[in-house]
């Protein structure tokens, strides 16, 4: 690794644990500050100037030890300053310094932390005890310049940092919620799947025992198989959530969720309810990436709970295709069409929009063709890789 490299990593390192422990890295703050404010006592004096005494650089530590305390209260801490800084002028007549150094401190924190009632206050005190400040050190337009264009340097520094941490809470929070929002998705389609699947097949089962045993037995194996496979996939977005073990002491599972490959296993579950899925694919569907993998797999199982719940269908056709790097799965059936439309409009529907919008893709739903049935057709934008062959 270059310098730059571990530069940046003890950076990194250090801004973490600044973030951490404010206080400590206040104390930080405080003891460079007084190393700065130490420089010009240790530098010889010039012949006629006053010695530097122990009192004076006492006076100037004094100074600076408010600043620890700067985060829980600036503006006491800066007024704790001004008086210092002023005694330390009016009493000692030890050395200058090139810069405010407390002062600018100060400053800074109240622009990036206070409420705009007290940077208004700060800032007309600034107004007044920075030329006061002038009149009895120098009493120099250089000098006042010089304070006046420093002072206000910190302030924007300390306004510019504000605005920049207001923006990270803000990308923080809006990528929490749409966290939220895709946690949601999964679990409603997990659930709502399931629970789906297992209630048409509950309630074959009685009919099927007294006609037909063997069915019987088949709906209870779907039951337990569907039951299973949901657990199976709770269990692994929960364990994602949680970063680090199970309940058991065990590692909390990592493995990829469903995509394309697991489609068969879908359908075969869905076809246990007794609706017959047909499934096809137009030409040979590449190798796509896993989050676009996991949204077919979920635009399907969605559709096809739809149609369970709702369409009152024989059959279901899944079409997946690729064409001009666009990746397209039509789910339709054969139910009641346009009647079950207004009992599709719930969360299903809208998941599978925010799924293809994620990708740059569109979801449309509506009637079938000629008015028969129920049709979802998505588009999902791929790469050249996924295209369907010559």
């Amino acid at each position: 690794m270059d310098i730059r490299g571990k530069l940046r990593g003890w950076w990194e390192r250090g801004r973490l644990l600044a973030a951490d422990h404010p206080l400590l890295a206040d104390i930080g703050v405080a003891l460079l500050v007084q190393a700065a404010m130490t420089m010009p006592f240790l530098v010889p004096r010039a012949p006629g100037l006053p010695p530097a005494t122990w009192g004076a650089y006492g006076l100037s530590t004094l100074t600076v030890l408010p600043l620890v305390w700067r985060r829980r209260a600036p503006v006491a801490v800066l007024f704790a300053v001004m008086a210092t800084t002023a005694l330390y002028g009016l009493t000692f007549e030890g050395p200058g310094q090139p810069l405010p150094y407390t002062g600018l401190v100060v400053v800074y924190t109240v622009a990036a932390l206070s409420a705009p009632r007290r940077r208004l206050l700060v800032g007309l005190v600034l107004v007044v005890a920075v030329p006061v400040g002038v009149w009895l050190n120098t009493r120099s337009a250089r000098e006042l310049t010089f304070s006046l264009f420093v002072f206000a340097a910190a302030y924007g520094f300390g306004r510019l940092t504000d605005a920049r941490q207001r923006a990270h809470r803000i990308q923080a929070e809006q990528a929490a919620a749409r966290e939220r929002a895709r946690i949601a998705r999964e679990m409603h389609d997990i659930l709502s799947h399931a629970v789906s699947l297992m209630i048409v097949q509950a309630e074959a089962g009685p009919v099927a025992v007294r006609a037909a045993p063997e069915r019987a037995e088949a709906a209870f194996d779907a039951i337990s198989a569907t039951g299973r496979d949901a657990m199976a996939q709770l269990r692994h977005m929960l364990g994602v959530l949680r970063d680090g073990g199970d309940d058991t002491g065990g590692t909390a599972p990592r493995e990829p969720q469903p995509g394309l490959a697991a489609l068969p296993g879908l359908l075969d579950r869905v076809r246990g309810s007794g609706l017959h899925v047909v499934y096809r694919t137009v030409g040979h569907i590449g190798p796509v990436a896993d989050e676009i993998g996991v949204t077919v797999f979920r635009v399907v199982q969605e559709a096809l709970t739809n149609v369970v719940k709702h369409a009152d269908a024989h059959t279901a056709t899944v079409r997946l295709s690729c064409r001009t790097a666009v990746l397209e799965i039509v789910v339709t059936d054969d139910g009641r069409g346009a009647h079950a439309v207004s009992r599709r409009g719930g969360h299903g529907l809208v998941g599978m929009r925010e799924r293809a919008a994620a990708h740059g893709g569109s979801a449309v739903a509506g009637p079938g063709a000629g008015g028969r049935g129920f049709e979802v057709r998505v588009r999902i934008p791929v790469s050249a890789a996924a295209e369907v062959g010559p």
